[in-house]
């Protein structure tokens, strides 16, 4: 059998896509999740995950990956030290509070970026960044239920001084943990609840940068985002239970019936009358093995009266 190392779930093509990678060749490849069967196990040490290689220019704007020369352990996010301390894109983020872009990374840096608001079941909005390229798939990957633009620059630093003025002036987080996205979309979701949160932060945002001068072509704009078909897919498949096993080790087989970021909705063999929600961030870094496999549910104690 095949063990392939896990690199997450991805939107290449506006549809769910698992991304893995032979553990062995370095071979990606990526598995559609739209309506399918998932079954695998999860190898290695328990509670370990392996690092996921680096990024690197590919000179468009775009990047490539490399994988680990060492297959080790991730020790810093989800690379080893070696990895890390090699990757073009490490410093992308603070890119803004430097006085030169590298050459490494001048092509995504240096391409149109946009600001927006995204807000997520649970409530919880905040402010990010996405290429010219990442625009719609940015706030997809994240499992945004809602989303707006509020902003766009001609290069990635000056969107970032835009993102930090508004978390400094508005009070809008930059990141979102994925387990408690996930956690919040097996409760009640209310869109018309967040969409008004939402469209509240994007005017605040607004507002703030509205006020300031940025220079450097940037400008304010006022545009929704289009969320994939599996946001109302979710939502309107009614009660949703949390997945019952622990994503991260053990053996596992669901059917998925939509997904939302990295959440999806699933349903497994031995009960397929009650849907969950598994968070397949947790297999992100995790080495698995494909094949005939059922998720077990834990057995349920009967109420004593």
């Amino acid at each position: 059998m095949v063990t392939e190392l896990v690199r997450g779930v991805t939107w290449p093509r506006r549809q769910p896509e698992l991304a893995v990678s032979d553990v062995e060749t370095g071979r990606t490849r990526r598995i559609p999740l739209d309506s399918v069967f998932l079954s695998f196990r999860v190898m290695g040490a328990r509670g370990r995950t392996y690092c996921l290689g680096r990024s690197a220019s590919d000179g468009n704007g775009g990047s490539v990956h490399i994988p680990c020369p060492d297959r080790a352990y991730a020790v810093s996010g989800s690379q080893c030290d070696a990895c890390a301390s090699k990757d073009q894109f490490r410093f992308v983020h603070i890119v803004h509070r430097q006085k030169f872009v590298s050459k490494d990374i001048e092509a995504v840096v240096m391409q149109p970026h946009w600001l927006y608001v995204a807000t997520f079941a649970g409530g919880v909005s905040k402010i990010g960044t996405a290429t010219d390229t990442r625009k719609w798939g940015r706030l997809t990957e994240q499992g945004a239920l809602v989303g707006r633009y509020v902003a766009r620059g001609a290069d990635g630093r000056v969107i970032r001084d835009m993102e930090d003025a508004v978390t400094a002036g508005v009070g809008l987080r930059q990141a979102v943990r994925a387990s408690a996205k996930a956690a919040a979309l097996a409760r009640p979701v209310d869109l018309g609840e967040l969409d008004a949160q939402n469209l509240a932060a994007a005017v605040e945002a607004r507002e703030l940068l509205s006020g300031s001068d940025f220079g450097r072509d940037s400008s304010i704009v006022d545009e929704t985002w289009d969320p994939p078909a599996g946001r109302d897919a979710l939502i309107d498949a009614g009660e949703r239970l949390a997945y019952p096993a622990e994503l991260s080790s053990g053996a596992h087989g669901f059917s998925i019936r939509a997904v939302v970021g990295s959440a999806a909705l699933v349903t497994v063999p031995a009960d397929p009358t009650t849907a969950y929600v598994a968070d397949l961030s947790r297999l992100k870094g995790r080495r698995i093995e494909f094949g005939d496999y059922r998720t077990k549910l834990p057995p349920v104690q009967a109420v004593l009266f």
